[in-house]
């Protein structure tokens, strides 16, 4: 399995809005990582997900 790497690609995805819960340290986690790679929580998670997804058994 390939490790997981952040991607700043600024390629503007179509996308639908929903609500999802994160627990607080979660949350922090994701908010730091984003910051740190100057990159959208938003596409950071769709990223994390994706990734979770492509590498399911």
């Amino acid at each position: 399995m390939e490790p997981f790497a952040i991607q700043k690609n600024e390629e503007k995805i179509s996308s639908i809005n929903r609500t999802i819960r994160f627990k607080p340290e979660t949350f922090e986690t994701l908010m730091i990582l984003s910051e740190e790679n100057d990159i959208s929580f938003n596409k950071l998670v769709n990223q994390c997900i994706e990734y979770a997804l492509s590498n399911m058994k």
